[in-house]
């Protein structure tokens, strides 16, 4: 059986790779670059599947789907486009389309794609629910990094999966929570967030599925729990991997039973809401020390959403720079522009706090600089204001001892990685411990600076290194280090 594609494509040289591609795997493909043109071919031939550009010739392709899906309802078809933001990748779902590629893309995968498409081509395609797509989406980026992002996001709009975003602090994990709920099926419900760590571990259970009037002391009245509030809508439980185990397993029993009871109460409520959860923690290795139920995390990551750290997006700092400086005027700051030094200047920072330290960064420097055009001269003295210090030569590290018992400094090296360096260099662990030789070797300084800053109190020291205080309490067990006795050694 002959296997017909229609490329509408505006791009000669796109079109013709496309077109060698999938002739070389025996499919017959005819090509146009306008909507009329497509129009006319669909009429006159019987296409398996249709690949389309968005912007063509003539007008928007994603726009007129709409008449394509009335007249032939299950025809697969393959979005492809260089308008790469999450808006495009929306209206790509919204459309029913077989799957959305941004360009560039992976050619292998394309074709990988087709092929599925023409197995599944009996499949009929869901329309499109959505009458009005909001305007004012949440996240910013087009950079490949985020393009993953917007495809997971697009595959659990239609659906109540329960997602797990993870990435590091500042990268949006909550923006993304927002955006699967506003443009999801449960966009009409609430939008109810909660952060398990922020709650003290003997009232998560009351705050979370809710408690009855004299249920404990101070229980003076009956209080509905994030559960309930989130009915028709969405859940998010933002910093997950700081839930007590015992909270743990009350939510996942709430989740694998589909119900819950308030504290003290008797009644089971059914629950009626999407559950997505959050964090910056790597789970694998808490499960593997039994500081995570393994099922609650199984039950949780039904489908996972990575976030990439802003270093890994770096394309996307201009575009998120300009957006923060909008938003920020539009909140009253004064309005303000970014030279292109300074736009270079701000991609060539680590940006360790991620999206939430350059959109604080950007607010303060729209209220500091002179100028209404930004440029690099304004903007240096503020990052060697908030920029770490220097590193301390060897000399100076090496006023700390090692884990090897000795002192780093006589090499000579003046930085923090030609220090590293000189270590592995002298270093004579046993096989298959240089890594946790290494590990303490760099943590039990890093640990007693932090200590040191603080005055010994572990909850600011955790704080200061942005880690939970009970990862560094662990830590410091294992490394032998006492709070007050650091802050004498140090």
């Amino acid at each position: 059986m002959k296997k017909y594609v229609l490329l509408v494509e505006d791009d000669a040289s796109i079109a013709l790779v496309i077109t060698a591609a999938l002739e070389a795997e025996g499919f017959l493909v005819d090509r146009c670059d306008s909507i009329a043109e497509r129009d006319r071919l669909l009429a006159g031939q019987r296409y398996g599947l249709m690949l389309t550009d968005v912007m063509l010739t003539d007008g928007d392709g994603i726009e007129t789907l709409g008449r394509v899906r009335q007249g032939y309802p299950r025809l697969p078809i393959i979005i492809l486009s260089a308008q790469n933001t999450l808006d495009t990748a929306v209206r790509a779902s919204d459309t029913g389309a077989f799957e959305y590629f941004p360009k560039p893309f992976d050619l292998e995968e394309l074709v990988r794609t087709v092929r599925q498409a023409f197995a599944s081509a009996a499949t009929t395609e869901t329309e499109n629910e959505h009458e009005d797509v909001p305007q004012a989406l949440p996240l910013v980026g087009r950079s490949q990094a985020m393009q993953a992002v917007y495809r997971m996001i697009t595959r659990v709009l239609r659906n109540d999966l329960t997602v797990l975003i993870l990435g590091e602090s500042g990268t949006g994990k909550e923006l993304v929570a927002e955006a699967v709920h506003q443009l999801g099926n449960r966009s009409a419900g609430p939008f109810v967030a909660v952060n398990t760590a922020a709650i003290p571990g003997e009232l998560i259970e009351s705050e979370l599925f809710g408690h009855e009037k004299g249920a404990f002391t101070g229980a003076v009245a009956r209080h509905v729990g994030k559960f309930e509030q989130a009915s028709g809508g969405t859940l998010f439980l933002d910093e997950i991997g700081d839930m007590p185990m015992q909270a743990q397993t009350r939510l996942l029993r709430a989740l694998q039973s589909g119900r819950i009871r308030r504290v003290g109460g008797r009644d089971e409520i059914t629950l009626d809401c999407r559950i997505i959860a959050a964090t910056n923690k790597d789970l694998l290795p808490m499960i593997a020390a039994g500081q995570f139920r393994e099922d609650l995390y199984y039950r949780l990551a039904v489908v996972p959403i990575e976030l990439p750290p802003l270093r890994d997006r770096a394309d996307d700092i201009e575009a998120l720079s300009r957006h923060f400086l909008f938003q920020a005027a539009s909140e009253g700051l004064p309005r303000r522009q970014l030279s292109p030094g300074g736009v270079a200047l701000f991609a060539q920072q680590p940006w360790r706090g991620n999206v939430r330290e350059l959109r604080n960064f950007i607010y303060r420097l729209a209220l500091l600089a002179r100028d209404e055009v930004i440029d690099a001269s304004a903007i240096e003295p503020l990052l060697i204001q908030d920029g770490p210090a220097s590193p301390r030569p060897v000399e100076d590290i090496g006023a700390h001892p090692t884990a090897s018992g000795g002192t780093t400094g006589e090499g000579g090296a003046t930085d923090f990685a030609s220090a590293l360096a000189h270590w592995l260099e002298q270093a004579r662990p046993a096989a298959g411990a240089l890594y946790d030789e290494a590990l303490a070797a760099f943590e039990k300084p890093l640990f007693l600076h932090a200590l040191s800053q603080t005055g010994g109190n572990q909850l600011r020291a955790a704080h200061l290194l942005g880690i939970n205080r009970n990862t560094l309490r662990k830590r410091l067990a294992e490394l032998g280090i006492h709070p007050d006795e650091a802050i004498q050694r140090v």
